[in-house]
């Protein structure tokens, strides 16, 4: 049976985040959290080796220190993270900052409420605006389509919303919103039940469909996201039937201008 991949995405501000906010971020995912036992890190092919023993958080924040970038891994591809910060400034809100995991983990309710502090904690420490948590295959069918060519041959996979400052892609299992989304929504949020929402730490807000990430893709998971989104605007959201992009999108002018 193929492996269905739980992914959380955290979007990061404009800028590369400096090494000890990374040490740090290292230290507490794999100290603290332990979500899995770390063996490789490096590039794409995690090629590098980390020492036995308790976590240490220098070889990767040194890896980082240089190159700006990494994959920290299990042993097997079960479980990894990436640190991907826009690092040339080109598209300055599109970094991210992942963490994989099989969906099977989200069956038990005491790792889902410990999910939700992670993410929570995360979010405070790289300063990240959004961070939302679904399926792997649900990210890939919402943020991405397969354009043909003019002439008629092969086709190209382009994006449907670059990053958040475009507006949002679509509602996943968790959705955990910052500033730059609770002022957009504003009074909107109020009118989710409670049931799917539930107001954090630092004025972040979650909002979440359905209760299990595997109720994602059914026709009752995506009519829970279709009476979500038609509560919080569906101009703030690409809309897959039609490939209209946002209209409505955050204000993220004043993030930009602090880096």
């Amino acid at each position: 049976m193929a492996l269905r991949y739980l992914k959380t995405r955290f979007s990061l501000p404009p800028g590369v985040p400096p090494t000890n906010t990374i040490r740090e971020l290292v230290r507490r995912f794999f100290s603290q959290g332990r979500w899995f036992n770390p063996v490789r890190y490096g590039g794409v092919g995690m090629d590098e080796r980390l020492d036995s023993g308790p976590f240490n958080p220098d070889a990767p924040a040194t890896f980082y220190d240089e190159f700006k970038h990494f994959f920290i891994g299990a042993k097997t591809d079960r479980d990894f993270i990436q640190l991907s910060p826009e690092r040339f400034g080109e598209y300055p809100f599109a970094g991210a900052f992942s963490w994989m995991t099989s969906v099977v983990e989200s069956r038990k309710a005491g790792w889902r409420e410990a999910h939700l502090r992670q993410v929570v904690e995360i979010m405070h420490l790289l300063g990240s605006p959004l961070a939302q948590s679904g399926l792997d295959e649900d990210f890939d069918r919402k943020n991405w389509r397969l354009v043909p060519h003019e002439d008629g041959f092969g086709s190209s996979r382009e994006f449907n919303v670059r990053d958040y400052s475009e507006g949002l892609s679509g509602l996943y299992w968790r959705n955990v919103f910052g500033a730059p989304f609770v002022d957009l929504f504003g009074p909107r949020l109020d009118a989710i039940p409670v049931s799917q929402r539930q107001s954090l730490d630092d004025g972040l807000v979650l909002v979440q469909p359905y209760e299990l990430p595997t109720q994602a893709m059914t026709p009752e998971g995506d009519a829970a996201e279709s009476q979500l989104i038609a509560t919080l605007g569906p101009d703030a959201f690409f809309d897959l039937q039609t490939l209209r992009k946002p209209t409505r999108v955050p204000d993220v002018s004043w993030m930009r201008s602090r880096h």
